[in-house]
């Protein structure tokens, strides 16, 4: 992997969310200003196939507006206001594009892609992302992640140099992520677990087979403390100014 000047890595899960409204350019602005090594983003296609950033499956938790965001095209997303959440600090905030993203962010900060397609694991969200990442020449500065198989391995077909992060669920869900099977199924460069799944063991294997740990969704100083001394390769948090704090506390 590409991403070894330091460890553990920060990642700001969906940018730095505990500060802005998350998957928002005010996230992944505050995320580069608390010193993140990377930005968490979430990718999904609208229904006229543009490349938005947004986690869930409807924009109805994270927008003023509802509906499914496979249903809708982008400039009905554009219309709505992705930052009612903080109100106060970001009154308005659109969905943002993956484009936009790249043009904001690339060179200041490393970014991680999250295929969230998993509706739809057979759309053309991995060639799209594939598409881009050429256009923008951004091979160095990418890994890919998913929880779904499917686009995760369809994306390394397509994009086999950009090193790929295989998301695994709490307990018996995330069994296949963390078996070698799973890493059959999706040759992964990284395992990205729950935190609370981490532990000696799991660790020593992926020593063993030679991949890193990135686990999530960490935000208490406690936690980051155990899981540093645990050895993980990265921290995926809300809260990157706090995981920077933490680290240098602990060297």
């Amino acid at each position: 992997m590409g991403f070894q000047t330091r460890s553990p890595l920060i990642f700001a899960h969906r940018g730095a969310s505990a500060y802005a409204p998350e998957n928002t350019l005010a996230a992944f602005e505050t995320a580069i200003q608390q010193k993140a090594d990377l930005i968490e983003v979430d990718a999904k296609l609208t229904a006229d196939h543009h490349v938005v950033v947004i986690h869930d499956q409807t924009v109805d938790r994270t927008t003023d507006g509802s509906g499914r965001v496979a249903d809708l095209p982008l400039d009905a997303l554009r219309e709505l206001n992705a930052g009612y959440n903080f109100r106060d600090q970001h009154p308005h905030e659109t969905i943002p594009t993956l484009a936009e993203v790249f043009e904001v962010c690339a060179g200041r900060i490393r970014i991680n892609i999250e295929l969230t397609n998993f509706a739809t694991p057979f759309d053309r969200l991995p060639e799209e992302v594939s598409r881009m990442i050429d256009y923008y020449q951004l091979h160095s500065e990418i890994i890919v992640s998913s929880f779904h198989p499917i686009p995760l391995r369809r994306f390394r077909d397509l994009s086999p140099e950009i090193p790929i992060g295989f998301l695994a669920k709490r307990g018996l869900p995330g069994f296949l992520s963390r078996s070698c099977l799973g890493r059959a199924i999706v040759p992964f460069d990284a395992l990205h677990p729950e935190k609370g799944d981490i532990s000696p063991s799991l660790m020593s294997k992926a020593r063993r087979f030679g991949y890193r740990i990135h686990t999530f969704t960490v935000n208490d100083p406690v936690e980051m403390a155990n899981l540093i001394t645990l050895g993980v390769n990265g921290l995926i948090t809300d809260d990157p100014q706090l995981a920077r704090q933490v680290i240098a506390s602990n060297q």
